[in-house]
């Protein structure tokens, strides 16, 4: 029986964690990337097929070969303060990447469709309880990016039935426990690994990107969500699509926030060394709280984040960081 779920971005992050959970429950993620920011020594858990987005004879040359029964779509250009500086990057490779990538699978007849969403599409909503249904009001390209591809799925599905399960999920950290895949990005722009880089020596400091916002130490709270119960959230997305339930959006967070502050503290019981920081500017196009206030995932998926509390997070990308050397080479 054919079990190939197509993985955009599958050497990525992301995508090469959901690669690992994909080949644990017993599918066979084939990894579609053009390796512009993710790795080739990533895919470790099915086959890669290089290509672009942008390019749909490749789409359907893949699709062709492989008839996967499911798209897991990771793939896409990430970066807030850059969305903001080149935003036309941002709508022509998320958007139209995404377009293709619906359109080439609707073609063959794939009709299945597990979408990498963001919390950047509800923008800066302070004081309120974010879940599926507060209003959408990005603030940045990224985010706005995000939220038209969830229109065009919308309309794909009252057009040819294309079925699609949308996470938005919160600030992503961690690393696969068994150090087989973690988080390594040129360049990087993630708290955590910066944070660790700087422990490390790797970088003189970490800056802290605004010290006035209107938080208790007057830096962003973030809802961070380890890795690995992010892709296993996913798995559970496609069996939903796979045991013929409706198309659904589910917000993954687990409703704590933790300030950059207070990530800095937690990293010292973990690595036993302080972390050297400087404080700069704000960020344009930075939040200044996103939580999630929905338990949904966990009602309706059965969804159970086992490694999201600080410790964990920073503990498995400590073990890493540690090796990334090792795993990638810039």
């Amino acid at each position: 029986m054919n079990k190939n779920v197509l993985v955009t971005g599958g050497a990525g992050y992301i995508g090469s964690h959901a690669c690992k959970a994909l080949r644990e429950a017993g599918f066979v993620p084939v990894t579609f990337d053009n390796c512009s920011t993710g790795w080739a020594e990533a895919v470790k858990f099915g086959p890669l097929e290089r290509g672009d987005l942008l390019d749909r004879a490749r789409l359907d040359e893949v699709f062709a070969q492989y008839q996967p029964i499911a798209v897991m779509h990771f793939a896409a250009l990430s970066q807030v303060g850059e969305s903001m500086q080149e935003p036309g990057r941002y709508w022509r490779d998320n958007v139209t990447g995404a377009l293709n990538l619906a359109e080439a699978a609707v073609a063959a007849g794939c009709l299945d469709f597990v979408f990498s969403s963001t919390c950047a599409t509800y923008g800066d909503q302070d004081n309120v309880v974010l879940d599926e249904n507060s209003q959408q009001l990005p603030i940045n390209a990224y985010g706005a990016s995000k939220r038209a591809i969830e229109d065009i799925l919308s309309d794909f599905e009252a057009a040819y039935g294309l079925r699609s399960v949308i996470f938005r999920y919160f600030n992503v950290a961690g690393a696969d426990p068994d150090a087989e895949v973690g988080e390594f990005h040129q360049p990087e722009t993630h708290l955590i690994p910066l944070m660790l880089d700087a422990i490390d020596g790797k970088r003189d400091a970490l800056t802290i990107f605004g010290t006035d916002y209107d938080t208790p130490d007057g830096t962003c709270i973030r809802d961070y969500v380890h890795v690995c119960d992010l892709v296993d959230a996913h798995v559970l997305g496609l069996k939903w699509l796979k045991d013929g339930k409706d198309s659904r959006v589910f917000n993954l967070g687990t409703g704590d926030g933790f300030s950059v502050r207070q990530v800095i503290s937690h990293s010292h019981a973990v690595t036993n060394r302080d972390v050297p920081y400087v404080e700069g500017a704000r960020r344009a196009g930075d939040c200044t709280k996103l939580v999630s206030g929905s338990t949904r995932a966990v009602a309706e998926l059965g969804w159970e984040p086992k490694r999201s509390n600080l410790q964990a997070m920073i503990k498995d990308a400590w073990r890493w960081h540690q090796k990334t050397e090792a795993h990638y080479k810039a």
